[in-house]
């Protein structure tokens, strides 16, 4: 049989050390939440890739809809032969996405290409050069994603110079009391000293933001946003590309603020773990950029678009959106009532919108000092006992869930029971 730590030795000497790992077992066969490794040992993911398995892994619906779009053909680009999925995938995701005006789409193969191409969208339709994004934001690792994201470690030491003209103003965060005030008189700071608003193209934001720690966006604050961008006629881009396609309970995130971006990128969890992302958004900005202006070889592979459109079907005919939110409130409680009953004083905020949920990992709930090696150790500790966890925020201090929506409830109590052990085992050994 061959082993964990015998294909880890043969990664170290092929594969590039800049790809960080968490685990420390190799994936060999995967199924709705549940990951085995090559020993045959199981994992309960709470991952889901980073939140590209939102209809679980190895879905029966979106593994056919890829076998027969492979028979057929596997790639032409759609700028030299259209073809029809692409065309389906465009005119179902028009349909779905908030706001009563004519929607266009337009598709890619990466996130951070979605955030990019938005950029070029809304600097073309302007012809202004100023980008507004937000601290704790994050938009990708292309050099405009960089510039746009708010991390330093690891993602932006040692990469400068980054684009310019990009203008980062507080995100409104009660829990690390940050107010809309504060980020209104940011604006004020910014328009009068460094960049007329008459200059911005763009105003990019994370309605829940997903590397910075599922800050939740304040409805307050995307209404004001919205309203800013009308004034000044600056482009409202809303990166959804962890946050959307059923996620937290809606299709959008947005639809839970009652507030339309001009544009809204997406990625991840609509390919059903291939490789795809998109932008949907008002035609009379989209269509402001002529024939040529934007694409790519591989944006919208055929493939990737078929198993795209049994995504949305495997979404309305299970009942994912209404079943997200019963299991977000499933993994609330549990948070809740693990902070509660345990004599830990570690979790300082449990946080999230949907089934998009997070704890905020703290060395007391008084001081707020955030506790990333805690937090690791917790993450480490609970991989050994079999559950898959990933981080957030700037310290690393934040355990998100990403559960595929098709889990059962039984696997959901069974991860967070691994969870509140893997905690108590931490905090045990750090004291």
């Amino acid at each position: 049989m061959t082993t964990n730590a015998e294909i880890d030795l043969r990664r170290n000497a092929s594969v590039a050390r800049a790809l960080a790992y968490s685990s420390t077992f190799v994936a060999d066969r995967a199924i709705g939440a549940e990951v085995w490794d090559v020993e045959g040992n199981r994992f309960i993911d709470f991952a889901g890739g980073i939140g590209c398995q939102n209809v679980g892994h190895g879905h029966p619906k979106v593994i056919s809809a890829i076998e027969k779009q492979a028979q057929n053909f596997t790639h032409t680009c759609f700028q030299i032969s259209p073809y029809q999925n692409y065309i389906l995938l465009a005119e179902r995701l028009n349909a779905l996405a908030p706001g009563d005006f004519q929607k266009k789409s337009l598709f890619f193969s990466a996130g951070g290409e979605a955030v990019e191409n938005a950029v070029k969208i809304a600097r073309y339709f302007t012809q202004r050069p100023g980008l507004i994004t937000f601290t704790n934001g994050y938009h990708g690792r292309s050099y405009m994603g960089m510039g746009l994201s708010a991390r330093m470690n690891p993602f932006k030491i040692g990469f400068r110079p980054f684009p310019t003209e990009i203008y980062r103003i507080p995100f409104p965060d009660k829990y690390h009391k940050i107010t809309l005030d504060d980020t209104k008189r940011a604006f004020g700071t910014l328009f009068g000293s460094d960049i007329e608003p008459t200059q911005i193209a763009a105003a990019i934001f994370e309605p829940v933001q997903g590397e910075g720690g599922y800050n939740v966006a304040e409805p307050a604050f995307l209404e004001y946003l919205r309203e800013l961008c009308d004034e000044h006629e600056i482009v409202m881009v809303a990166d959804e590309i962890q946050s959307a396609i059923g996620r937290t309970g809606k299709m959008f995130a947005m639809e839970h603020f009652g507030i339309v971006p001009d544009l809204t990128c997406v990625g991840k969890s609509i390919g059903g773990g291939l490789p795809l992302s998109g932008i949907v958004g008002r035609s009379s900005i989209i269509d402001s950029v002529p024939p040529g202006g934007l694409g790519g070889t591989f944006g919208g592979n055929p493939v990737a678009c078929a198993a795209a459109l049994a995504v949305l079907d495997v979404i309305d005919e299970e009942s994912l959106l209404k079943k997200g939110l019963r299991l977000g409130t499933q993994i609330d409680t549990h948070f809740r009532e693990m902070a509660e009953k345990n004599t830990w004083d570690c979790i300082g905020d449990i946080r999230g919108l949907g089934c998009m949920n997070a704890i905020e990992i703290v060395s007391d709930r008084k001081s707020r000092e955030p506790a990333g090696e805690l937090t690791a150790e917790i993450v480490k500790v609970a991989l050994s006992k079999g559950l898959i966890l990933v981080t957030a925020g700037s310290a690393r201090n934040v355990i998100r869930i990403l559960v595929p929506l098709t889990v059962s409830t039984e696997i959901i109590d069974e991860g967070m029971s691994i969870l509140e052990t893997s905690i108590s085992e931490a905090v045990s050994q750090a004291s």
